[in-house]
C-alpha cells in the first residue's frame, strides 16, 4: 500500500507494510528503486536496527537487574510479543522486520542516507504502562497470551493471503476503532503518539523526496497529520507522563499499619491475641507465597524460601518475596548462556518454565503475586481479632 503526499518543495512516498509480508518486502524493493528518492525512512529506533542488524536480542540481558526493578512482568511480556511475531513469520517464511532490513540494504547499495523514524521502543512502553488502567493491562495481557499460547487458534492456519489482509485500508480503519474502544490508552501511546512523531521526522527529515517504510497500521494517521500540517511537539512524546502512583505508598503504608495494629492490639487485647494476629499474617502470606512458587515449579528449598520470606518481606517496602525466592532459585538452576540465546525460540508454556531464564522470571512473578494474595487475605481474619 502506498501513498503519496506533496508538502511544500518535499515529495513523500509513504510505503504501508505488514511486517511479516513477502508482498510488502517486494514492494519496498521496488518503490525505492522506481523512486530514486534523496532519503529512506524506516519505522525504526536506533534499539530496534541494531538488533535487527546483529540479530542478538536477549543475550545481554541483566536478570538480576530485570528481577530488582521490578520489570519483571514486562520483560516476560516482551518475549510473548516478540516470540508471536517470530512464529507468525514463520508461518509465512518471512522474517519480523524483513521488510525494514530491505530498505536498510537498498539505501547502503545507492548510499542513500537512512532516517530513523520511530520512538524509543523503551520509552513507548514506559509511557504505555503508565497510561493503562490495570483493566486495560490485564486485557491486553490475557489477549496475547491467549494468541501466543491458545489452542483455539492451533486449527486456524495462518496463511499468506491472511497477512495480506491486513494492508487493507478498511480493515486497519476497523481495527484502530475496535483497539480505541476496547484499550484507549494503549492506542494512544503505541499509534496515536507514533504516528504524531512518525510524521515531525518525515517533515524534518532532509532531501527533497523521501521513501518512508511505515506499518500499515500507521498510514492513514500520518497521512492525516501532514495533510492537516500539524506541528508536534517531539520533546513531549519523548517524556514520562507524571502521573501519581498511589501504589508505589502503599509498600510503606502495609508496615507503618502493621505494626500500629499490632502494638494496639497488644495494648487491648493482650499477648495472646497478638501472638495470634502475628501467626495469621505469617500462614497467610507464608503458605500462598509458596503455592505461587510451587506453582512457577521451584526448586523444594525456594518453595520453603518463599514461605519464610514472604511474611517479612511483606513489611519491607525495598524487598520482595519472589526476590528471595529467584535468588534461592539460581542456586539450584542457575541460567546458562544457551538459555539467554534460546530466549526468541520459547513457542509453548512447557518452554517458559524449561528455560531457565523464563523460569526465573516466573518464579519471581508467582512467589510476588501469592505473596500479595496472601496480604489480602490476612486482613479480615486480623480485622476480626478487634471485635
Amino acid at each position: 500500500m502506498i501513498r503519496k503526499v506533496k508538502l511544500n518543495q518535499k515529495e513523500i512516498i509513504l510505503v504501508g507494510t505488514a511486517h511479516i509480508s513477502q508482498e510488502s518486502i517486494n514492494l519496498v524493493e521496488k518503490t525505492i528503486e522506481e523512486e530514486k528518492p534523496d532519503i529512506i525512512g524506516v519505522e525504526l529506533d536506533q534499539e530496534r536496527l541494531q538488533q535487527l542488524l546483529s540479530g542478538s536480542k536477549w543475550e545481554q540481558t541483566n536478570l538480576v537487574e530485570i528481577v530488582k526493578t521490578g520489570k519483571t512482568y514486562l520483560f516476560l511480556l516482551n518475549i510473548l510479543l516478540s516470540n508471536l511475531q517470530k512464529q507468525l513469520g514463520a508461518k509465512v517464511g518471512v522474517k519480523p522486520g524483513a521488510e525494514m532490513l530491505i530498505a536498510i540494504k537498498k539505501a547502503q547499495e545507492q548510499k542513500i542516507p537512512i532516517q530513523l523514524l520511530d520512538r524509543n521502543v523503551k520509552i513507548t512502553l514506559k509511557r504505555a504502562m503508565k497510561e493503562m488502567t490495570l483493566k486495560e493491562k490485564l486485557k491486553l495481557a490475557s489477549s496475547i497470551i491467549m494468541g501466543f499460547f491458545g489452542k483455539a487458534n492451533t486449527s486456524e492456519v495462518i496463511d499468506i493471503q491472511k497477512i495480506e489482509d491486513l494492508k487493507n485500508e478498511d480493515l486497519i480503519n476497523k481495527l484502530m476503532k475496535e483497539l480505541g474502544k476496547q484499550m484507549p490508552s494503549v492506542k494512544k501511546v503505541l499509534v496515536d503518539e507514533r504516528d504524531d512523531y512518525i510524521t515531525e521526522m518525515i517533515r524534518n527529515s532532509p532531501g527533497k523526496k523521501i521513501v518512508a517504510v511505515v506499518g500499515a497500521g500507521h498510514l492513514n494517521g500520518i497521512v492525516e497529520n501532514l495533510k492537516k500540517e500539524k506541528k508536534v511537539d517531539l520533546k513531549k512524546l519523548v517524556l514520562m507522563p507524571k502521573k501519581r502512583n498511589y501504589l508505589k505508598y502503599l509498600k510503606y503504608f502495609i508496615p507503618i499499619l502493621f505494626f500500629s495494629f499490632i502494638g494496639f492490639l497488644l495494648a487491648s487485647k493482650g499477648i495472646e491475641t497478638t501472638i495470634n494476629a502475628l501467626i495469621i499474617w505469617f500462614i497467610a502470606n507464608g503458605v500462598c507465597s509458596a503455592i505461587g512458587a510451587i506453582a512457577a515449579r521451584a526448586h523444594p528449598i525456594s518453595v520453603l524460601t518463599a514461605f519464610f520470606a514472604a511474611p517479612i518481606t511483606s513489611l519491607h517496602p525495598a524487598i520482595a518475596a519472589g526476590w528471595i525466592t529467584a535468588l534461592t532459585e539460581t542456586r539450584f538452576n542457575s541460567p546458562r548462556v544457551i538459555d539467554f540465546e534460546n530466549l526468541s525460540n520459547i513457542s509453548t508454556i512447557k518452554g517458559f518454565y524449561q528455560n531457565k531464564v523464563s523460569h526465573i522470571l516466573i518464579v519471581t512473578a508467582l512467589t510476588n503475586v501469592g505473596s500479595m494474595i496472601g496480604t489480602i487475605i490476612a486482613v479480615p481474619y486480623l480485622i476480626v481479632l478487634l471485635a
